[in-house]
């Protein structure tokens, strides 16, 4: 008789469908499990325009459609994207209330009754009726994970869209000693020269930045993927804004090429990310219709932007003075009421520069914008991917930030969207990624970074 195969059967806390509205179609061949707790918790995030409140709304739908009417107590089989049936199911758990030995009440164990226990209950309940399969609690909650082990549940995180090793994450530049003379030669006499021959069978597969030396010659380069070839890059400024270091100039490089639609800048905080985005999109304004920029609300508990008081600019007030503080930086660079000063006023005045928050942009075509989205890795994979979705024609999308600085509690260095984005858009031609490394704000903001 042939062993029977194990199944699992993961128990899906409200963490994961907030952060993933399709999780429940990542797990393979193996069941899911909702306990009806996730519904309810699901059902106070429903309204709102924030990107939690719409995980909540598109799951709340699907499950809608998938049960026709049927019972979600029974388990119903999960279909693919062309509606075909696929080995997996789904259920809603309901509470029995039971304990059996080896099967511990949470409620009892931890001393309160809350949600978070009502849902370790639930999932115990599922590997008390199924003995045979392996049960499993997934959550983006440390803490809850942390609790079912205590329990003997095994628990794991989310793991669907997670980078495998942030370390290894792509710099977007290198630095190379002892290149050939005589291409490294032409190159800074010609400003161009074939890839091959400076850099042998080390040919990047996309956009990528080099310093090139061989004794005391050394030059800045761009790999430009079309043609192969490494090009010459000058040290050259924008919107009065130069760049410091090798990084900057290769950062200001990405975001005033033309070719590039796509810009991820990753670094630690003071080390110019959002001031040269800026500088890069008031020194392109011609070019483009508006110039966006935004950067995700932290908000607390389930308190959008819309919980506050006054209109969306007051309420936006408390993210988005940093972005002033850059913007204040630049027209610094000029002499007071000079015309260049006049001219980056009235672009806020005729808002043609908007400090949009991202909550207003699902739905839109974003066509002649350039937008730059501030503190990135407190984005889902979800949320970078709708945000690109919206790029219409002569669009280019900034995302900066710091992929180890999160401020919300359900994302880490591992899943949040900006080191995603890094690296599922490294080889392609529209992309450019830089990271940036040295702080430029002052040697006592450099000792916060280097020694606290």
């Amino acid at each position: 008789m042939p062993t029977r195969k194990l199944r699992k059967i993961f128990v899906l806390d409200t963490s994961v469908l907030l952060h993933d509205h399709s999780a429940v179609h990542h797990f393979q061949d193996n069941d899911v499990a909702l306990p009806i707790t996730v519904l309810e918790e699901l059902d106070t995030f429903k309204k709102g325009n924030d990107v939690l409140q719409f995980e909540a709304r598109q799951f709340i739908r699907f499950l809608d459609t998938l049960s026709g009417g049927r019972s979600l107590t029974d388990w119903l089989p999960l279909t693919d994207a062309g509606g075909k049936p696929r080995k997996s199911r789904i259920k809603v758990v309901m509470p029995d209330g039971l304990t059996a030995p080896g099967f511990p009440d949470a409620n009892v164990v931890f001393g309160t009754v809350k949600n978070d226990h009502q849902i370790l209950n639930c999932a115990l309940q599922v590997q008390r009726e199924n003995p045979k399969d392996r049960v499993v609690l997934v959550s983006k909650d440390i803490n809850l994970r942390i609790k079912a082990r205590a329990l003997n549940l095994p628990a794991e995180d989310y793991e669907t869209g997670k980078v495998e090793n942030p370390g290894s994450l792509p710099p977007g530049s290198d630095r190379l000693e002892d290149v050939p003379v005589g291409p490294l030669g032409t190159l800074l006499a010609e400003g161009i020269v074939d890839a091959p021959a400076l850099l042998g069978r080390k040919v990047p597969q996309g956009n990528h930045y080099y310093v090139l030396r061989q004794g005391k010659l050394s030059c800045l380069a761009f790999y430009r993927k079309e043609t192969n070839q490494l090009e010459r890059l000058e040290k050259i400024g924008a919107t009065g804004i130069k760049p410091r270091n090798a990084e900057q100039t290769f950062a200001l490089h990405a975001l005033l090429n033309p070719a590039v639609r796509l810009v991820t800048i990753q670094g630690m905080a003071g080390t110019g990310k959002t001031l040269l985005a800026l500088a890069g999109a008031l020194e392109q304004r011609k070019e483009f219709k508006q110039i966006y920029l935004s950067r995700p609300v932290v908000a607390l508990g389930n308190k959008d932007i819309g919980f506050l008081p006054g209109d969306a600019k007051s309420k936006m007030n408390p993210w988005i003075e940093p972005l002033w503080d850059n913007l204040r930086l630049i027209q610094n660079q000029f002499p007071e009421n000079s015309k260049e000063q006049q001219r980056l006023k009235e672009l806020v005045t005729h808002e043609k520069l908007l400090i949009t928050p991202l909550a207003y942009i699902r739905g839109r075509s974003l066509t002649d914008i350039f937008f730059i989205i501030d503190e990135a890795q407190n984005l889902t994979p979800h949320e970078v991917k709708t945000i690109i979705a919206r790029a219409g024609d002569n669009t280019k999308i900034v995302f900066t930030g710091d992929i180890y600085q999160i401020d919300t509690p359900y994302l880490d260095a591992q899943s949040n969207g900006l080191a995603y984005l890094i690296d599922r858009a490294q080889h392609h031609p529209l992309a450019a990624h830089v990271t940036l490394t040295s702080g430029q704000r002052s040697e006592l903001a450099n000792l916060a970074n280097e020694l606290l």
